[in-house]
């Protein structure tokens, strides 16, 4: 039996009509979420926001769309901060902390470890400021409970 019209077909593409990078820092200075966000893109050969969350300017959160979704990711530490002798208490510590992290994940990008998230590209703006948000605490959180792991 063969099935046909799934939901992986009935998935839309997004091309036009979905916000960009300009368009999400733009918004994120509206009189709404005026205090929340700090917002400046970062030149590059792909568009980057780097969000400042209020109070959390030691996580910057950085944003970068492809078409269909939007990439968060926010730098913890430098492979160089962890003490060597305690990477894989670390390593196992960050995977056990994965799910009670909500909407975040760790990963490592070159020797920096990060935690990230995403939402669809399409995703509402309250949903996107929830994902900074959530994203910036997560890392505070995050840093508080590795530090036994780093110098």
């Amino acid at each position: 039996m063969s099935r046909t019209g799934g939901p992986i077909e009935s998935i839309p593409t997004y091309t036009v009509d979905v916000p960009g990078i300009k368009d999400i820092a733009r918004l994120l200075s509206t009189p709404e979420y005026t205090g929340w966000f700090d917002c400046q893109i970062i030149p590059a050969d792909t568009e980057v926001l780097q969000v400042i969350v209020d109070n959390l300017d030691e996580f910057p959160v950085y944003v970068s769309a492809t078409e269909t979704q939007l990439l968060y990711i926010t730098y913890l530490w430098d492979e160089k901060d962890v003490i060597s002798t305690h990477k894989m208490s670390m390593l196992e510590a960050m995977l056990d902390m994965n799910i009670p992290i909500p909407l975040s994940s760790f990963s490592r990008i070159g020797e920096h470890y990060v935690l990230f998230g995403a939402t669809r590209r399409d995703a509402s703006l309250d949903a996107i400021a929830i994902e900074l948000n959530a994203l910036a605490e997560n890392a505070v959180d995050a840093l508080e409970a590795m530090s036994e792991f780093l110098h």
